[in-house]
């Protein structure tokens, strides 16, 4: 197919002028290159606003160090300007977790670490209010979203308050933002003043004084969670019950003499909702403006489908329940199909669609089978420490969904590459009909689409550990080992298990680590697929790092913070490297663990 520049959404003043256009209504600037792809965050809220009739253009990674003329080339837009720092948290994308620079953004083209500032959120929104102090400055994505309220900051090393005073912001969307947007935009089309926009829900905002009502959850000030850890812990309990309430209350906090008011999520987008957004007219490619350049998380997802949005998983420390929610959002097969059919029609297709998924590969239209249960439920997640009774984990819609997408013209095969829920896979249910899909899931996965090696995130082996995580026991792993192992067998497949670990996660100690490498060894796992944790906003593991304490207990947890604490937890995973012998030895002689040095080490 062959495309104009005005297929994409204008990002100069020349593309404007090319539409015809002599002013905008929205400006949205965002940290990111600008992939017309409904995987890229810019460009669903583009497209989005685009739908609703408006005059929308883009300017993707502007220059914030020189004149600001990439702040001031479009000139003020009639509504509001929009911000997003990307599709990931700036200071993720920025550094690892020894807090080093990245060797490469994902997100630019080229790869290059020289297009983004630090916080682009706050750098960005910031600049735009000192130039244009009339204009609302709307911010939204995932930076936004996981600051919100008072956060740790770990690149920083302090508790920080809420996004919306240092960005000067008017107004926060936080999760998915069409639902939103589509109020918000209805409410200034019809005359309304930002400072007015206080009932939107999946919005927060900050006023010098605010009518607080009866059902309001008023957490503990900034400024009281700066003198007392205690307090940041049980605010976040709150939040988080908070973010995956079906009926949630309004959350209000206290900070620097003013109110940062967050209101309750919209309920979950429906399929008619969420399919309105995917078969938005993106032309799935980057902007021509990058011709022959290379956008390596674009190559990574240019023939992947979304199929669902949100996870029930509840991990510690994921950031997924704070953006979208536990509660699953799922697409209709026809609209999936019929953007299968758009990537066969790529031209660099080559026949492999590489992932048909979302959060998790395997929660498509899952959900409570009573939902007035669901409704009062303040659970994180839906199956930790077991697998709710109460949810209906039927997998034969997406084993449907597969075999249907496999027939499409042109596909030769369709990978997964998101991560498998394998507890939802081995789970004894007492139903049989959901045992047996189950059964044929996995069948099904490990048969036709696997591309030879299965990546899964069982992330410790320790109990206690895994209490923390909020990931079933390590036996659970085991089980499902031994499936994917038998399934290889009997099909003569010579494919790959590749388990994700993690080290330093609160709770877990260096004998922890060291049980781990025994254990690995014994399966005979060389670790590829490893993480130092590393702390970001609005997540259970970063409260416990920053705070010392569970907020759900208030009990105190051991946390490795020192680079050396960290260094030695992590060399256990490389216990097999012949470099790495003589450290780990010296270490379990400290730990006075000489029965793990003869296990990992018998010939001495």
């Amino acid at each position: 197919m062959e495309y104009r520049l005005t297929d994409w959404l204008p990002t100069t003043k020349k593309e404007v002028e090319l539409r015809g256009w002599n002013e905008l209504d929205v400006i949205l600037f965002s940290g990111d290159a600008y992939v017309d792809h409904p995987s890229f965050g810019a460009a669903v809220i583009g497209r989005t606003l685009e739908a609703m009739g408006l005059r929308i253009a883009i300017v993707p990674q502007p220059n914030w160090r020189d004149d600001l003329r990439d702040f001031k080339k479009l000139g003020k837009p009639r509504l509001f300007f929009a911000v997003s720092a990307g599709a990931m948290d700036s200071m993720i994308n920025k550094f690892t977790a020894n807090k080093r620079l990245r060797s490469d953004d994902a997100y630019t083209p080229d790869a290059r670490i020289d297009m983004r500032p630090d916080y682009p959120t706050i750098v960005y929104s910031s600049i735009l209010k000192t130039l244009y102090p009339e204009t609302p400055v709307i911010i939204g994505g995932i930076e936004a979203s996981l600051r919100r309220l008072s956060h740790y900051d770990y690149w920083q090393d302090k508790l920080l308050p809420s996004i919306l005073l240092p960005s000067k912001a008017d107004l926060l969307v936080y999760g998915s933002g069409e639902q939103a947007l589509r109020d918000m935009v209805a409410a200034l089309q019809n005359g309304a003043r930002p400072t007015e926009l206080s009932s939107i829900p999946q919005t927060a905002f900050l006023r010098k004084n605010v009518k607080t009502k009866a059902d309001d959850i008023v957490l503990a000030s900034y400024e009281d969670c700066l003198r007392d850890k205690k307090l940041q812990a049980c605010n976040f309990k709150q939040i988080e019950e908070a973010s995956n309430l079906l009926q949630a209350r309004r959350l209000l906090q206290a900070t620097d003499g003013a109110w940062v008011t967050v209101n309750p999520p919209y309920p979950p987008m429906s399929a008619d909702e969420l399919d309105a957004s995917y078969d938005l007219p993106y032309t799935r490619l980057p902007h021509p403006k990058y011709k022959d350049k290379r956008i390596p998380a674009y190559e990574m997802i240019r023939h992947s489908i979304t199929i669902h949005r949100g996870c029930f998983g509840g991990c510690a420390f994921c950031t997924i329940s704070a953006h979208q929610g536990k509660f699953i959002a799922s697409r209709s097969q026809q609209s999936i199909l019929k953007e299968v059919k758009a990537v066969t029609e790529m031209p660099d297709f080559k026949g492999y669609v590489s992932d048909l998924g979302g959060p998790s590969a395997n929660m498509y239209r899952m959900g409570g089978k009573n939902e007035s249960l669901c409704a009062g439920c303040k659970k994180p997640s839906c199956i930790f420490p077991a697998v709710c009774n109460n949810l209906n984990a039927d997998h034969r819609p997406l084993l449907e969904l597969y075999r249907t997408a496999a027939q499409v013209a042109g596909v030769k095969k369709i990978f997964i590459g998101s991560g498998v829920r394998y507890d939802l896979l081995v789970h004894p249910y007492d139903d049989g009909e959901l045992a047996k899909a189950a059964r044929d899931y996995t069948h099904e996965l490990i048969t036709h689409h696997v591309s030879g090696r299965l990546k899964v995130a069982p992330e410790h082996t320790a109990p206690e550990v895994l209490r923390c995580i909020r990931k079933p026991d390590f036996a659970v792993f085991q089980k499902f080992r031994k499936i994917f192992e038998k399934i290889n067998r009997e099909q003569q497949l010579r494919q790959q298990l590749i388990p994700y670990f993690i080290s330093s996660h609160p709770g877990c100690r260096e004998s922890d680590m060291a049980d781990l490498a025994v254990i690995c060894k014994n399966m005979d796992f060389h670790l590829e697929q490893i993480q130092d944790f590393t702390p970001t906003p609005m997540t259970l593991s970063s409260e416990m790092f920053y705070t010392g304490y569970h907020p759900y207990t208030l009990q105190p947890i051991f946390t490795a913070k020192s680079k050396e604490e960290k260094l030695n937890q992590r060399q256990y995973f490389f216990w097999y490297d012949r470099a790495c012998k003589p450290q780990i030895v010296r270490a379990l002689q400290r730990l006075k663990r000489p029965e793990v040095i003869k296990q990992l080490y018998p010939k001495g």
